[in-house]
């Protein structure tokens, strides 16, 4: 194995094994809508149901343990009946969600140059010989 390798290698377990384990776990579909939704302050769970459009109630309830043992979500029961529920974010999920917020900037800032990009990629993909 050559010597770039091996530090290609310990930069990759250092360094995006860590970050690609956070993202997985809080960047999918479902976990960046509860989030977004949650970030409003208390939701309850049929608010959250009603925001996130095409999730079912088990997935919803699934993302919604996940993120809670993450530390992202703290679930408060209120003694009532029927009982009531609450998901509010952590500290830690409302720093995360200032990141998300940057990031969604960031995607419509460069939207259109990522469009373009792509249209000239594809049109040189075509022109290739090899292309076909």
């Amino acid at each position: 194995m050559s010597r770039s390798h091996t530090r290609v290698t310990e930069a990759l377990e250092e360094e995006a094994c860590p970050v690609t384990e956070v993202l997985d776990r809080v960047a999918g579909k479902w976990s960046i809508g509860i989030l977004i939704a949650a970030a409003h302050g208390p939701v309850r769970f049929t608010e959250l149901e009603r925001a996130i459009h095409g999730i079912s109630r088990r997935m919803l309830t699934l993302n919604l343990r996940r993120l809670e043992r993450d530390g992202l979500l703290v679930r408060t029961v209120f003694a009532s009946v029927p009982p009531k529920v609450e998901y509010s974010l952590t500290p830690m999920a409302r720093e995360l969600h200032t990141s998300l917020t940057g990031l969604v900037g960031w995607a419509q800032r460069h939207r259109s140059a990522i469009t373009e990009a792509r249209a000239a990629y594809d049109s040189a993909a075509e022109q290739r010989p090899d292309a076909h």
